[in-house]
Order: C-alpha cells, then structure tokens, then sequence
C-alpha cells in the first residue's frame, strides 16, 4: 500500500513538473513573442523588407566592371533560378522545405536527441531554410549562449510569419537573395559572378551544387581557398539530390568526377578593370545622387541598384593595363639601375625623413605628442607587413620607415584615351597600382606638360599670320631682361648656324625656336589660343611657357589635341552614357559638351597635322615607325620636362586620341637622365606597345586603319620649303658659333 502511494506520489510530482515545464516553455515563447526579448517584426514590416543592390558598372561593350555596395548583392527574380539550383539548395539544406509551415518538428525532434542525449554537435541546428531566411533578414546581435534560445525561438516566430506572408517560391527566391556566400558577398547572383563570372541562370549543375555546398560553413568550404574541401562538400550536395529524386546515381557520378573550375572576379575595389576610372565613375554617381535627392528623389549609390553605363571599352582598357604593366615594369627596372647604390631613396635622408613625416603613423603619434626622436624611433621597429612591387607582394620584415622607401622610388603614370570627335573616353589608367598608390593621374594630377604645350604655341603663330615656312634661327639666346635666361636644346648638334623652319622645328622639338615663336607672336595670345582649344588651368605669362613650364591636367590636354581631328573644336572627356534603374530604365542620359565656336581655322588644323605628322615620321616620336614599326596613319608630340620629372607623348588617330605621362609622384625626384626619361622612351611605350596589340585584333579595324582626310594641295604646298637653312657665308663670318646671342626678350610682338 506503502508503495503504491509513493507510486502515485512520483508519478503526480512528475507530472506536475511536466506541467509546470510545459506552462513555463509558454509563457517564455508568449514573452517572446510579445516582445518582452526584444521587438518583433509585425506582418506589414515583413511584407515590405526591400533589398539593398549594388549598383553597377558597366562599360560601352557590355561588360560589368565593378560595383558600389555596402554589401555585394544583386537580388534577381524567381524565374531566373534554375531548377537545378533549387533543388540543390533544398536536397541539402531543408530536404522537406515544401511541406513544413516553417517549423520542420521532425527535423528539431531529431537534433533535440542527438545533442541533448548522444552529444552529438554535429547533428546541426534543425532550422529550415524559412528559419534561415529570417535569420538573414535580422541577424543575431548577441553571440552569446544566454541568447540562443531566444534567438532561435525568435526566428521560429518569423518563419511561421513569413511563411504565412509569402509563397514556399517567394521564400527560397528571398533566401537565395540575401543568404552569406562569405566575405561581403551576399545571394547566388553575386556569388555567381565572383566565383564563375556567369549569372546563376547559367550556372551548371555542378556549378550551383559548389556554391550551395559552401552555405554550411563559407570559409572552410570556399572553393578558391580550400578547393579539395569544397570538392568534397560539392559531391555531398550531389548525393543529396540524388536521395531525393532530383539526380540519377549515373549522372551523379558524372557530376561528381568535373574537376573544379573558377573563373573567379573580385568586385572589391582596389581590384579588376579600371579601379581609377571606376572611382572617378563613383563620385561623379554620388554628386547625380545628390543632386536628385534634393529634388525629392531617394538615391543611393551603394543600395539603390542603380546601372551606371559608360563610353569605356573593356577590352581596349583590358590591353592597355596590359601594355602599362609591361613598359612600366620594364623602365622601373632601368630607373633603379640607373641610379644604382646612391639613390635618393637610399641616401636622401632629409626627403626620407620628409616623406615620413606626412604618412599616417607619423601623424598620429605627433598627435599624441611624442617628440621626433621618440616618433622615428618607434617608427624603425620591424614588423610584418606586405610589399608590393611588379613582381608581386612579399610579407616581409620591415619598418614604416621601409616601407616609405620602397614605395618612393616607384615611377607612375596616367593614360588617357577617347573619342576625339565626342571626347567618349575609351581607356582610363590613373596610375600602376590603385591597392598601393590611390592618386589619380587623371583625374587628380597636375603636372608641367613640357613640349607637349608647344602645338599650341605653333598653332597661336598660324593663326596670327606667320607663315610655316617662316625660318627661325636655332642658336641659344641669353635674354638680359629675364636674367640671362637661356633655353637650349636638348641634342649636342652645332646649330649656331642654323635655321629651321616652323615643320622642322617642332616635330625635332627645338627648344630654342618655339620660345622665338612665341615672341614673335605674343604670351597673351598663346594663353588665349590655348583656352579656346580647352585649356582651363592657370597659366604663367612667361617666355618659358614655351616649353611647357605650365601644369596641366591630362584630360585638358587630350582636349586640346583632339581639335587637331574635330574641325578646331575641343572635344571634352566624357565617360558617364547614362545611368538606370534595376530594371534598366533610364534615369538619367549624358551627352558630349557641345563647342559651337572653332579654336582655329580649318587651314591651320590641316597645317598643325602634317607638322606633328612629321613628329612621328621623321622627328621626335619616330621610334614609333622604327622601333614599334606601326604603320597606321599617326601624328603627335613628345614631351620632357626639366631635370627630366615628367616624359610625355600624345598621340592622334582618326579615330583616337592618347595621352600619356610618366614620372614620379614626388617632385623631388626625376629620371637620372634624359635618354631614359625623355617623353620618346618613358611616355611613348604606353601608346606605341598598345597599338600594337590593337593592330592585331580584327575587332579594332575601324580605329586602326582609318585614315586622316586627304591633306588639301594648298597646304602641302604652303608647307614645301627646306626643313634647314644655313646662314649665309657672311653672316656665318661674323658670328661667333661659341658665344650666345644676347638681347632683351620682346614682351610685345
């Protein structure tokens, strides 16, 4: 009797507890539920969730190029999922996904035994893809245990909503849009793109089964880092879908013997295709943003989705980052050769010392109030830290102070070409290396342009009336008004007796002639000349302006050359075509600036072509027939300026204009000498090594054998005269070829 008592006892006692756990499991979940955790997302806020999209970059060709996001992601429609990726995703992930309310029981039950009683923790969480979804749409905020069961009984709540809300279609379509492929790529398009450069309707079977596989742990299965891992995890995604019914084994085992491939692209942007072009496309996107914002419009240029289409030609950029890297490599090779053991970068103490002090570390421990002594110390200790140079990065032990040395003997460039008929920018390289040196030479850089600036000094002399073939004597000249000032050339040639005319002089860039030129004609009316063929900046009213002493941006000067090809009218760059909305419908169109007035006449156009013509020819930039052999029709102007900081060369086309530069960022430092960084050898490489590659793509033959209009008679006769006229015997017998000339520069013509 005794015992049956104690029976009933344990077993009202067990019950009681039973029901006591079951009305504290319900009161916890109607806690949760009615907030007292934390808020709830009500039916209308899940209802109207909208995605953050990248937006997107595209260029004139078609091709995606780069993204603006805070997190990489491109949401796309149920219809574009294949049904193999579908499958996949389910096989693996959630096997009984279209018949559970959002909850799988079965599945929890089955993770309750093995982790409470086996301890097993590799039985998983037991949540359904619903589950999954609305942990991707407001994720955890706590990591800690104390938190977990709150969490999970949250996201239990949201997935029976959003299964009430939405479709089993619409779920998997908003999970496949916002679920973690890793890093800070978010949903199967992007990942498509990132790690097979395809649309995930294009995504093969074993493709979609690779990217799946990678959702149970992105960073171990990541198939660029750990590819044999994801390999294996691929084929058990594979296996899945065979057990249920979405595979046969045979074709499984086809499957499963592809080896992986990856056609893997990088939307970071310190990466890719044109990283300067992409980051001048991104201020310009954020001004139109702003600009519209003000006008009641809701743009952002990281979320809003937006498709920005530029005038870039993917694969003529794609060449020209090619033909950089090349030249570029090559000539820093001889630069540092060329100075050897006393390079400024190794013994220049007071510019070392300069430069540090402007970097980041320097400036903050300055901040902290550290005296130099103890700043330069600290800035000497050895660490860890990455290098680059071209052949790649090394992790080395090095200082800052290391590191401000090696990266202040690099040379760098900018490039520039377009359309000199719309100024539509074709290729944009803004300098070697956007990761390590961020400054742009385009967009950013002004830098005394040397002989480059000497077309306009010609050009400002024909339209003042000076004939072509007007003779101007070689010889140096001290001019006493401006402190003996002497302009030389740049060869070892006697040419006290010599005289040239306007055609010979400037395609052998004879330094001593143009500065006559531009006395003959007027410093005021080169300045105005020049700002009518699109020079903007500043420049300095003095005799050396002939030579090119004022700084310039290079687009300005792209537009100067492109009036020599468009009928006297600059043409500016331009590289946005339109930008539009997800669904590609235009919110905005851009067009080329229209110049309705010509800088100059057709005639002196026509005269300027065949002078720079002969440039390349026969002058300056010859190499570009010699050395390069291009046959195709070319004109154009080199350029170097003093002690050899900035080598330049522009070339024009029918159909293009390219300028480029060469030199380094630090003002302080140039070429050893003017054989190496002269604008024919540093500058011209880029442009000439390009053509090159263009020539030999049939895609290019529009550009690459146009030709310029036939030359008018007239002109070819105005330019028919002697290159070089000697000084007559008497006058010869009374000139001292050793002694300069010496005379008051005319400040008036």
């Amino acid at each position: 009797m005794v015992k049956r008592k104690r029976k009933y006892g344990f077993a009202r006692f067990a019950l009681k507890l039973l029901l006591a756990i079951v009305l504290l499991l319900f009161v916890f979940i109607l806690s949760v539920r009615i907030g007292i955790w934390g808020k709830l997302p009500n039916n209308n806020e899940l209802s109207t969730f909208h995605y953050n999209r990248a937006s997107e970059v595209y260029t004139a060709d078609g091709v995606l190029i780069g993204k603006y996001y805070l997190n990489d992601q491109q949401p796309i429609p149920f219809k574009n999922i294949p049904e193999h990726v579908r499958n996949a995703l389910t096989a693996i992930e959630d096997e009984r996904f279209y018949e559970h309310s959002g909850i799988d029981y079965q599945s929890l039950l089955r993770v309750a035994i093995k982790t409470i009683l086996m301890q097993d923790r590799s039985s998983g969480g037991g949540s359904t893809l619903t589950q999954q979804l609305a942990k991707n749409l407001y994720p955890r905020k706590d990591r800690k245990q104390t938190h977990l069961v709150v969490d999970k009984v949250k996201e239990m709540i949201i997935a029976q909503r959003l299964e009430d809300l939405f479709t089993k279609d619409e779920i998997l379509t908003h999970y496949l849009n916002t679920v973690s492929f890793g890093g800070n790529t978010f949903g199967i398009e992007s990942a498509a793109l990132k790690f097979f450069n395809t649309t995930t309707s294009e995504l093969t079977i074993e493709q979609a089964a690779t990217l799946i596989g990678t959702l149970k742990a992105t960073h171990s299965y990541n198939p660029r880092l750990f590819p044999k891992k994801s390999i294996e995890r691929r084929n058990l995604v594979l296996q899945a879908m065979v057990n249920n019914g979405f595979l046969d084994a045979k074709e499984k085992d086809s499957l499963s013997a592809i080896p992986l491939k990856l056609n893997y692209r990088e939307f970071e942007h310190d990466v890719g295709l044109a990283p300067y072009f992409r980051e001048e496309v991104r201020k310009k996107l954020r001004e139109w943003c702003a600009i519209q914002n003000k006008n009641g419009k809701n743009y952002n240029p990281y979320t809003s989705g937006l498709k920005v289409y530029t005038t870039l030609d993917s694969k003529m950029q794609q060449l020209a980052e090619e033909s950089m890297a090349h030249h570029m490599a090559s000539l820093q090779e001889k630069f540092e050769k060329s100075y050897g053991k006393n390079a400024p970068w190794l013994k220049n103490k007071g510019l070392i010392s300069k430069l540090v002090k402007r970097t980041e570390p320097y400036q903050k421990l300055k901040k902290l109030g550290w005296d130099d002594t103890r700043i330069m110390d600290s800035l000497r200790k050895k660490r860890a830290m990455t290098l680059g140079d071209w052949s790649g990065e090394k992790t080395v032990k090095a200082s800052t102070i290391d590191s401000v040395q090696h990266y202040m003997k690099f040379l760098n460039t900018g490039s520039l070409s377009m359309d000199p008929r719309t100024g539509a920018v074709k290729t944009w390289i803004g300098g070697i290396n956007y990761k390590h040196f961020k400054y742009d030479h385009i967009a950013q850089s002004k830098r005394q342009v040397g002989s480059t600036f000497k077309p306009i000094v010609y050009t400002t002399a024909l339209e003042a009336g000076i004939p072509p073939c007007t003779y101007f004597p070689a010889q140096e000249v001290a001019y006493e008004n401006l402190k003996g000032w002497s302009p030389s050339n740049s060869n070892n040639k006697d040419e006290a007796y010599l005289n040239y005319s306007m055609e010979m002089a400037l395609s052998h860039s004879v330094n001593t002639v143009a500065v006559k030129v531009l006395e003959k004609t007027g410093i005021d009316k080169v300045i105005e000349q020049a700002q009518k063929m699109g020079v903007y900046s500043e420049l300095p009213k003095q005799p050396s302006l002939a030579l090119g002493t004022g700084e310039l941006y290079v687009s300005e000067l792209a537009t100067v050359y492109t009036s020599f090809v468009n009928n006297g009218k600059g043409a500016e760059p331009f590289y946005i075509e339109s930008i539009r909305n997800q669904n590609d419908s235009i919110l905005a169109r851009f067009a080329p600036k229209e110049v309705k007035t010509d800088a100059f006449s057709r005639k002196t156009g026509e005269i300027m072509l065949e002078m720079m013509k002969s440039t390349i020819d026969q002058g300056t930039a010859s190499r570009i027939r010699t050395t390069y052999n291009l046959k195709n029709d070319i004109a154009g102007k080199t350029g170097t300026t003093q002690n050899n900081k900035d080598a330049w060369f522009v070339a024009i086309t029918p159909k293009l204009v390219h300028v480029s530069w060469v030199g380094l960022d630090n003002h302080e430092i140039g070429f050893k000498n003017t054989s190496l960084g002269q604008g024919a050898n540093a500058a011209l490489p880029l442009f000439a090594l390009w053509y090159q590659k263009l020539n030999r793509d049939a895609a290019f033959n529009g550009i690459t054998k146009a030709r310029f209009p036939k030359t008018d008679p007239s002109v070819l006769r105005i330019l028919d005269c002697e290159p070089i006229k000697r000084d007559g015997f008497f006058k010869r017998l009374f000139k001292n070829p050793k002694k300069k000339k010496v005379k008051k520069f005319r400040t008036k013509p």
